[in-house]
């Protein structure tokens, strides 16, 4: 086969490296955000943080709550808004240079002058005096942090016991978990105690009797009936009332997996009490704390800050940015004019210069992605903040992104890691979307919707008589919601409520 030379026309997808920062930008959390803008002001000189004075009354990336229009700033920066009262200044050559350059970033007006107008606001203001002013709260020292190791410790040096007993109880502290269960068994520990000269089991089993009379009550236990037990020694409403106390005792020694079963017929026949008893007994093991040490453990809350919050202003919804979820960034004038002034001198900040401006504009640009596709979500699921999750509505990332011409994939990403603060609390973007279920008037429910009417028949349930799931499909159906008791089964499961024979109470 001869060769030869063709010409041929083409079209293929390039991803320019703009275009994958600002995908890769609109995918991140909040957090990461961050995270990717301190490093791209360690790396990029011509990038710097604006100081917080020079930022007061600067624009930030919002809505304008008055007409929902979008503003354009132009620049490399975020330039205050200009005073009406002031005469204009002219246009320096270095503005229209940069103005001609068309390096635009989408920008919006501070949201703070709408503070005041906030119809409906949830938020507790407490704080507030008549007049209107917030009082400043007084000083408040924080709690030294203690463990619950440290606690015992602490009490065991206010004890007149002797170096000894005080040395094996110190001992025993090293083996309690978390909870404030001991680990081991007593007898497993004396037998790694042998070379101690004169010691005694007894001397063992004292120690951790006095470890057991510390805070708080149930300390030192081997399981989950002596914990019980040894807090309800240590209540003196209880202790007077030997019947009660026995009851009690009983059922926490014996009866433990029946309580937990919630057989209370049994128990009542294993006890020979009566309902009013059982149900006195019932309350006060309840009451008791299975696990000593859980306040004292330390747990380390992940806060989540909304990245678009939505309040009623003149009876109609409105979603604004969340300006300190912003990043307070701008190009480093400085340089900008050095380089302005010494064109085609220094290549490598030329290019530093031209990523500065891209990532201005894409992050620019995730805002304003983020905003279109909450203010879609807010007026596609009006019901909702309008009357509560009962009303929300059936929703797929498909309908989002036809409304807003972008691509499924886009909205995708928007939504996912990203919340939203509205009047029923916080919530992801992801939580307005949801299937649906068929209704007998032809219509569609969605699951979220279904759900906080199953929450809702469940409430409202008698105790001692809880609906099944089978019921509660019935009552579903009667309403035109036609779903089988697996799948309410599940919706319950999601809810993380209990099933019927765990929710029977006396």
């Amino acid at each position: 086969m001869k060769q030869s030379l063709q010409l041929k026309v083409s079209q293929n997808l390039t991803l320019t490296p703009q275009l994958q920062q600002s995908i890769r930008l609109l995918q991140l959390s909040t957090l990461e955000l961050q995270q990717e803008i301190q490093q791209a002001l360690a790396e990029n000189p011509l990038l710097e943080l604006a100081d917080e004075e020079a930022m007061e009354g600067e624009r930030t990336l919002s809505l304008d709550s008055s007409n929902g229009e979008l503003h354009e700033p132009k620049g490399d920066s975020f330039e205050a808004e200009p005073d009406p009262r002031k005469a204009p200044e002219p246009v320096s050559d270095q503005q229209a240079e940069q103005d001609n350059q068309g390096e635009e970033i989408v920008q919006r007006e501070t949201i703070d002058s709408i503070e005041d107008n906030w119809e409906g606001d949830w938020r507790d203001n407490s704080g507030a005096n008549a007049d209107g002013d917030e009082e400043k709260p007084g000083l408040q020292l924080a709690a030294p942090d203690s463990s619950l190791h440290q606690h015992l410790i602490d009490q065991l040096r206010l004890t007149q016991a002797s170096e000894r007993d005080k040395n094996l109880v110190l001992w025993l502290i090293d083996y309690l978990s978390d909870d404030g269960y001991l680990t081991v068994e007593l007898e497993d520990l004396w037998e790694t105690l042998q070379d101690e000269p004169d010691l005694e089991f007894e001397e063992l089993s004292a120690a951790l009797s006095l470890l057991q009379s510390f805070d708080p009550p149930g300390v030192g236990a081997r399981n989950a009936s002596e914990c019980l037990l040894l807090q309800l020694a240590q209540r003196s409403d209880i202790t007077c009332q030997p019947s009660l106390l026995g009851n009690c005792q009983a059922i926490i020694r014996d009866h433990l997996g029946l309580l937990a079963q919630r057989d209370f017929t049994k128990l009542k026949k294993a006890l020979n009490v009566d309902e009013d008893v059982l149900k006195v007994c019932h309350q006060i093991i309840r009451s008791l704390e299975p696990f000593p040490g859980a306040r004292f453990r330390r747990i380390d809350d992940d806060h989540v800050v909304p990245d678009v919050i939505v309040k009623k202003l003149s009876g109609q919804w409105h979603v604004q940015l969340n300006p300190d979820v912003m990043p307070k960034i701008r190009i480093n004038e400085m340089y900008a004019s050095i380089l302005r002034s010494h064109r085609g001198q220094s290549a490598q900040l030329s290019a530093q210069l031209q990523e500065a401006r891209w990532l201005l504009k894409n992050v620019q640009q995730r805002f304003d992605t983020i905003l279109r596709v909450s203010q879609a979500i807010v007026e596609r699921q009006i019901g909702y903040f309008n009357h509560g999750e009962i009303a929300m509505q059936p929703l797929v990332l498909r309908e989002i992104a036809d409304l807003l011409g972008l691509h499924e994939s886009t909205v995708s990403r928007v939504t996912t890691q990203k919340y939203m603060l509205t009047p029923y609390g916080l919530v992801e973007l992801k939580y307005f979307f949801g299937s649906h279920v068929s209704t007998d008037s032809g219509g569609q429910a969605s699951s979220t919707a279904i759900r906080a009417l199953i929450k809702q028949l469940i409430s409202a349930e008698d105790a001692k008589q809880p609906i099944s799931d089978s019921q509660i499909a019935e009552l579903l159906g009667q309403q035109g919601i036609v779903v089988a008791r697996r799948t309410v089964a599940k919706y319950r499961e999601s809810l993380k409520i209990p099933p019927v024979n765990m929710r029977k109470s006396l």
